[in-house]
């Protein structure tokens, strides 16, 4: 199939899922990679009632505010 046609299809929000090979697809800057790290038992514990209360797991709550925090950090370096 032509770029032309698959632009065409998916404009006319046709499925083209059946032409990409999305087996070696990857998300720049999103691949998972394990880290350790060893928390204070006051700091598991303040993450496990937050996250219990978010409905959500420590791993998630820690990836979440991390990320937060990054972001801050990175708008902050902008600004200087």
């Amino acid at each position: 199939m032509k770029a032309e046609d698959f632009d065409n299809k998916f404009d006319d929000n046709q499925d083209v899922s059946a032409q990409l090979d999305l087996s070696k697809a990857r998300r720049p800057l999103q691949e998972q990679r394990r880290v350790n790290i060893d928390f204070p038992v006051w700091m598991i514990a303040s993450l496990d009632k937050e996250a219990k209360k978010l409905g959500v797991t420590r791993q998630s709550i820690v990836k979440v505010w991390l990320a937060e925090r990054l972001q801050a950090v990175k708008e902050h370096e902008r600004l200087f």
